[in-house]
């Protein structure tokens, strides 16, 4: 069985009051290998709910996750998070970082230190290999990040708005990057964003979640990401087309977003 298939999966929170808070309600979906996938919806639709369940950080209430045909019970090395800080080892370099993973798996020491060297090219660390991750800034941190979970070869890459702090031109050049790395690696990707440009950019599929419960409201296939892979990715924001779903998509998430302020003020 190929690629990534959540089936039916569920998440209710039980609340000390006795009240509970249902996350997600039966959503269902396959990625497939290779896939681009970006997520997004308003506030408590549940999207990192459902990127922490396929992680295998939460374990679903209702449904399963299933990755190549075996059930997720739990973290592994075929998932590899990317967070919205780096989450990346104060006290090493930024070749110790890359290279964590392949040494915790007894990787030997020339063939960690080959990939670590590959990877730092492509991702434009080389000159900063031997430096300390609190010289770096916010953006070549995530560059850090990147390269790290790449490093451990894994069969999905999960990010979780890792570029959400980043100035816009930093973000706009790790976006050219992400793009880069999907089409050379091949790997899955799965992003959770909270803005629409990004989500429209990064994503081959986009889904829109609805709240509480969360669920998906509505899937778009969609031709810019494999058109960022090879142009500027100002002139694919240009296209009138991506102007148009960029527009219908903001109008659906304030039209959700009215309606939870609703919910709000009659409780």
């Amino acid at each position: 069985m190929n690629g990534l298939s959540i089936e039916n999966v569920s998440m209710r929170f039980d609340l000390p009051n006795g009240s509970y808070v249902q996350a997600l309600q039966d959503v269902s979906l396959a990625v497939d290998d290779g896939g681009l996938l970006s997520v997004l919806g308003p506030s408590g639709c549940g999207k990192t709910t459902l990127l922490n369940i396929v992680a295998g950080f939460l374990a679903p209430t209702g449904g399963r996750v299933v990755l190549h045909g075996k059930t997720v019970t739990g973290p592994s090395a075929d998932r590899a998070m990317m967070f919205q800080q780096g989450a990346l080892f104060e006290w090493m370099s930024v070749r110790e970082n890359v290279e964590f993973g392949p040494r915790m798996k007894g990787t030997p020491k020339a063939e960690r230190a080959e990939k670590a060297d590959h990877l730092l090219e492509i991702t434009g660390l080389r000159n900063f290999k031997d430096k300390a991750i609190y010289e770096l800034s916010g953006g070549m941190q995530q560059r850090v990040a990147l390269a790290r979970c790449l490093a451990n070869d894994p069969d999905i890459i999960l990010m979780d708005e890792p570029l959400g702090a980043l100035d816009a031109l930093t973000r706009e050049k790790m976006q050219g990057l992400v793009l880069k790395l999907w089409k050379e690696t091949g790997k899955t990707v799965i992003l959770i964003t909270r803005s629409v440009e990004e989500a429209l950019l990064l994503g081959e599929r986009l889904l829109v979640m609805a709240p509480r419960p969360g669920r998906i409201h509505r899937e778009y296939r969609l031709p810019f990401a494999k058109a960022g892979v090879s142009q500027d990715l100002r002139a694919v924001k240009k296209d009138p087309e991506f102007g148009r779903t960029r527009d219908e998509i903001l109008s659906m998430i304030w039209e959700m977003e009215e309606e939870i302020m609703g919910r709000t003020e009659k409780a």
